[in-house]
């Protein structure tokens, strides 16, 4: 069974995942890089059976991937950017692979400013991306080969599909609770994940400590400064390697974001940023 952590692009997954990494799967709560392969991607080439040619054979392997993979009782952490919503007629997962999930979201405008680090996308193809209710990702190995493609659709339509789903239950967090609320979040994260554990119901408050310590921004930004992290990804021209912990809570998106985009993001996303509590 699975546990998802799920979230649009650039909006916290490997901070939380770290974290999840720290506290399960380490003796003392004391994060190295290493850890991160107890929690992998998925949809992923790694996680098929089939060879797998277009979008919508790739939207109807994903549960077929999730029996084969991950069935039992056993739980599997797992890393997602799909969304909820169908692709096609085809439904990412349901309440019989999936035990429970952790949804982060974050403020747009600096969802934004981090994309176009990270995919070294301008702030208008950006923009049109985080709009598009087709938009995707895709990460192939070889040309034909579909089975790491991930539906996100719009922004909006993204976290709304997590945040209302009835499926199976959600932890809905926001990203910037990660620095404005850092114990408290954490602890709710790990309290969440112990309902679903068995032997497991009691919190190590020294190991939720050093978890929380060992995965701060400052220190997850050093250790891929120093050993290098394998979600990096290249510049267009494939000449810079950019760094993946980037700027993270010094994200500002009132000292970054130019005003003709944030003009548009509020004009698109402006219901959407008043309900989640962004001024």
């Amino acid at each position: 069974m699975i546990i998802w952590i799920a979230s649009y692009p650039k909006s916290g997954n490997t901070y939380i995942r770290s974290f999840i990494a720290s506290y399960y799967f380490s003796k003392k709560g004391k994060f190295s890089l290493n850890l991160l392969s107890n929690i992998l991607q998925f949809p992923s080439v790694k996680f098929s059976k089939k060879n797998i040619y277009t979008e919508e054979e790739a939207a109807q392997s994903w549960i077929y991937n999730q029996n084969i993979f991950f069935s039992g009782d056993k739980i599997h952490f797992l890393k997602t950017h799909n969304s909820l919503d169908q692709y096609t007629g085809y439904d990412f997962t349901s309440n019989s692979q999936t035990l429970a999930a952790i949804y982060i979201v974050r403020d747009p405008r600096n969802v934004i400013t981090s994309m176009t680090n990270h995919y070294s996308l301008s702030y208008e193809n950006a923009f049109s991306k985080m709009l598009d209710k087709n938009s995707s990702l895709l990460q192939k190995v070889v040309d034909t080969d579909y089975s790491g493609y991930t539906y996100l659709g719009s922004w909006s339509s993204h976290y709304k599909s997590w945040k209302d789903n009835k499926k199976f239950k959600t932890l809905f967090i926001k990203y910037e609770d990660l620095e404005d609320n850092k114990y408290e979040t954490f602890k709710k994260i790990v309290k969440f994940i112990n309902n679903f554990k068995k032997d497991e119901k009691k919190i190590d408050e020294k190991k939720l400590i050093n978890a929380i310590n060992s995965t701060s921004f400052s220190n997850l930004r050093n250790l891929e400064k120093n050993e290098g992290f394998e979600e990096s990804m290249y510049s267009k021209n494939m000449e810079i390697k950019i760094n993946f912990f980037h700027l993270g809570f010094n994200n500002r998106w009132k000292k970054i974001l130019p005003k003709e985009i944030l003009n548009k993001l509020n004009n698109a996303f402006q219901k959407d940023i008043n309900e989640l509590g962004y001024n």
